[in-house]
């Protein structure tokens, strides 16, 4: 879709607004042109002493009249029509953010947060004006364009007018070449500003880290060179907008030349009248406005294209997951991963493969621990089961369904993650643990973070369950976030948990404590399946099946006891892990 379809699209679903401004702008110009032809008459009626005092009261009278009139107008269609722009503007930001909520992972690696900020601000704004301010100033200066050149033409003298017009094809030249230079500009201009806004928010994310290695000097300065990038290319626009200045007024200069200069040849031969002249002259000052607006049009539509150009492709691009699943999850479902196969998306010829081959079954009430190196494959499993992926082959199963039969908001409101990094918004610890469940009472939010063991942690804060964490969590440990996210997720009445690494950040004695309250619930809830990814052993000794990961493949399988009688990688780990248990107790 074009810019001018997306505009044109918008102006049919809103014509009554548009409508209502038209006929407003037209009243306007209707107006506008009517004044100097009855100045003109006055003139002349003056002149000729026809016009007695009474009777010029009553002439200036309507001129302030019309005045009024043009000032009414001109309030009426800005509220019309800018009202109706807006609402274009609060859609394509609705779609936007609809469209990215809706992408997947590997929409997001291939594009930068602070463009896609960009795009919701400085873009859409862009797309915003030319689908208001450009379609007014178009419509009126060319309503006005057209009104003045009549009256010219037809109401005064069709030689004066003709000749008067001589210049203005130089000025149309000089404007195709100003509008390439414009388009060009401000796209330079929109993209630079994306890089600011991506250097922005990664410096603002990171802030500590930079303060810790001693960066925040460095990072000042690539801001400062951004940002006098950025600058200049939004100077370099704006010169190459403001050159549609000087070729309006050395048109309408050369224009008022020919005028006075033919003019008053034609009164000195009595085939034009001074009131007539006058008119004339007033009627090319009029002409600065329909000029100045064919500038000011040509500036915001190069403007809005280039922004619907880097638009345009992220509302169209293709979701990176189908969701044609129909139904939800029914109770107490097996989990299948069946001959399991993935790899990233890569640029390489062959990507190494993630997972290869995998196959595993989670009966309902069912633990399952997966364990093995950094870089195994795990938490790779947990995504393709949260359908962020889809695997190169075999097929994730759940009640005998697989995922692409299941709706995604059905699929992903019957899992309760929580990610090896939980992500905390900027609210209180309450509204954070009750995102799971918003309706759940202060009880309820309590007793989650007690089963999460960070009940005590959070009555030791100034105020308690109601402490604004700040972004991302910043003023909490990060042992104490990751019990937040748990208490989210212990909230949730999803039948199945996954638990990425979530226990890292916490010592042995709050993990036996959280692992004690799970198995408390497992109790209450049988039905409930979960999954925890650890690289303690000992949180997942007590697990049903186990399965140990290497390189993609699963290597080892069964309970505690059969992979220690194994003697694999999971007996010299726990040997070596228990080890260090003693030493540390020591």
């Amino acid at each position: 879709m074009t810019l001018t379809q997306l505009i044109a699209g918008f102006v049919r679903r809103h014509w009554r607004a548009y409508l209502a401004s038209a006929l407003m702008l037209a009243a306007i110009a209707v107006l506008t042109v009517w004044i100097p032809r009855q100045v003109g008459a006055v003139v002349d009626a003056m002149v000729a002493g026809r016009l007695l005092e009474q009777g010029l009261w009553r002439e200036l009278g309507l001129l302030a009249l019309a005045g009024l009139l043009i000032y009414l107008f001109r309030v009426g269609w800005r509220i019309a029509l800018f009202g109706a722009a807006y609402q274009l503007g609060r859609e394509l930001r609705t779609r936007l953010y609809e469209r990215l909520t809706l992408q997947g992972p590997v929409f997001f690696q291939a594009k930068r947060t602070g463009d896609l900020m960009a795009l919701a601000t400085n873009d859409i704004d862009a797309v915003e004006m030319a689908a208001g301010e450009a379609l007014l100033a178009a419509f009126d200066g060319s309503l006005t364009l057209i009104l003045v050149l009549s009256m010219m033409t037809l109401g005064v003298d069709w030689r004066l007018g003709l000749a008067a017009l001589l210049p203005f094809p130089l000025m149309a030249l000089a404007f195709w070449r100003i509008s390439d230079h414009v388009h060009h500009a401000w796209k330079s201009s929109l993209d630079r500003f994306s890089l600011l806004n991506q250097h922005v928010q990664e410096g603002l994310a990171s802030v500590r880290t930079l303060r810790a290695l001693g960066l925040t000097r460095r990072n000042a300065s690539q801001f400062a060179a951004l940002a006098d990038s950025a600058g200049e290319a939004s100077y370099q626009a704006q010169r190459w907008e403001a050159a549609y200045e000087p070729a309006v007024g050395m048109t309408l200069t050369a224009a008022m030349a020919i005028a006075l200069g033919l003019g008053g040849w034609l009164v000195a031969r009595q085939e034009l009248s001074i009131g007539q002249l006058t008119s004339f002259t007033m009627y090319l000052g009029q002409l600065i406005w329909p000029m100045f607006a064919a500038g000011w049009v040509l500036s915001l539509l190069e403007r809005g294209r280039a922004a619907w150009n880097r638009l345009a492709p992220v509302l169209e691009a293709p979701l990176t997951l189908a969701d044609e699943g129909q139904g939800g999850l029914p109770t107490g479902a097996e989990i299948d991963f069946e001959q399991l196969s993935f790899a990233y998306p890569s640029e390489e010829a062959t990507p190494r493969l993630a997972l290869e081959t995998v196959s595993l079954t989670l009966k309902p009430g069912q633990t399952l621990g997966l364990v093995g190196p950094t870089g195994a494959g795990k938490s790779t499993l947990l995504r393709l089961l949260l359908r962020q992926f889809e695997p190169g082959s075999g097929r994730v199963c759940i009640g005998g369904k697989s995922l692409p039969e299941i709706g995604l908001a059905a699929l992903r409101n019957s899992i309760a993650w929580v990610p090896q990094e939980p992500f905390l918004f900027s609210a209180s610890i309450a509204e954070n643990i009750a995102l799971a469940k918003p309706g759940a009472s202060r009880e309820q939010v309590e007793q989650a973070a007690e089963l999460a063991a960070v009940h005590g942690d959070i009555k030791r804060l100034a105020q308690g369950y109601d402490t604004l964490v700040g972004e991302r969590g910043v003023t909490l440990s990060g042992g104490q976030r990751q019990r937040v996210a748990i208490a989210r997720a212990l909230l949730s009445d999803a039948p199945i948990l996954l638990l990425d690494d979530a226990l890292s950040a916490v010592d042995t004695g709050t993990e036996t404590q959280i692992l004690d309250h799970l198995r408390e619930l497992r109790e209450q809830r049988p039905e409930r399946c979960v999954i925890i990814v650890s690289h303690r052993l000992s949180a997942v000794m007590e697990a049903d099946q186990i399965a140990v990961l290497r390189k993609g493949r699963i290597t080892e399988q069964g309970s505690h006891a059969q992979l220690l009688a194994l003697e694999g990688w999971y007996a010299t780990q726990w040997r070596y892990q228990q080890l260090e248990a003693s030493l540390d107790a020591a």
